[in-house]
């Protein structure tokens, strides 16, 4: 998970919607296995591919035929790749953004304040990979952002933002540490 400090600088795709009072706490991108299925969908057209290509004995069928029909799927792949680049998910002092979109940019936010459940969950896939999805609620109907997912090192992502929103909490659990003698933490 990338920390952002005072002295670096968030990335410009995030930076240019931050208002001038608000600090960025954590920005992350979304986890790599949001690859997966595009990734696979070009495989098994490549993998598909290859032996159409060394089947295709007749003349009226051209290898290259074969390998143009399989364009338009890897350029999904690559517009894929290239938006998962410039998909940030940011939690500010003041509210949650999710940033995305290569072609079209799409920017969802709801403030801290606004928020009134949060939970987060894992698939099987989520537990091996190390990726999980956030759920928001607020007492809103219409929510810009409700879900956020493939978002990576989720039960520490999870504790940090909760830490956002409920800060006296945090305050007390630390104070109550505190007060402990060392031999019991």
């Amino acid at each position: 998970m990338r920390h952002i400090t005072p002295a670096a600088s968030v990335p410009a795709s995030v930076n240019r919607y931050l208002l001038p009072h608000e600090r960025s706490c954590i920005t992350v991108r979304k986890h790599p296995a949001v690859l997966a299925r595009p990734l696979i969908l070009v495989s098994g057209l490549v993998s598909g591919g290859l032996v159409a290509a060394r089947k295709v004995t007749s003349r009226s069928v051209r290898p290259e035929i074969v390998w143009g029909a399989s364009l338009p799927v890897l350029l999904y792949f690559l517009y894929r790749m290239a938006g998962r680049q410039v998909t940030y998910f940011t939690v500010t002092n003041k509210r949650m953004i999710l940033v995305s979109g290569f072609v079209v940019r799409k920017v969802a936010m709801m403030p801290l304040t606004k928020v009134t459940d949060m939970s987060f969950q894992r698939s099987a896939m989520g537990r091996v990979f190390g990726y999980g999805e956030f759920i928001v609620e607020s007492a809103d109907q219409e929510q810009a952002l409700r879900s956020v997912n493939f978002l990576p090192y989720p039960e520490q992502l999870y504790l940090e933002v909760c830490g956002l929103l409920f800060p006296d909490a945090v305050a007390e659990t630390q104070q109550d540490q505190d007060d402990l003698p060392d031999s019991h933490c």
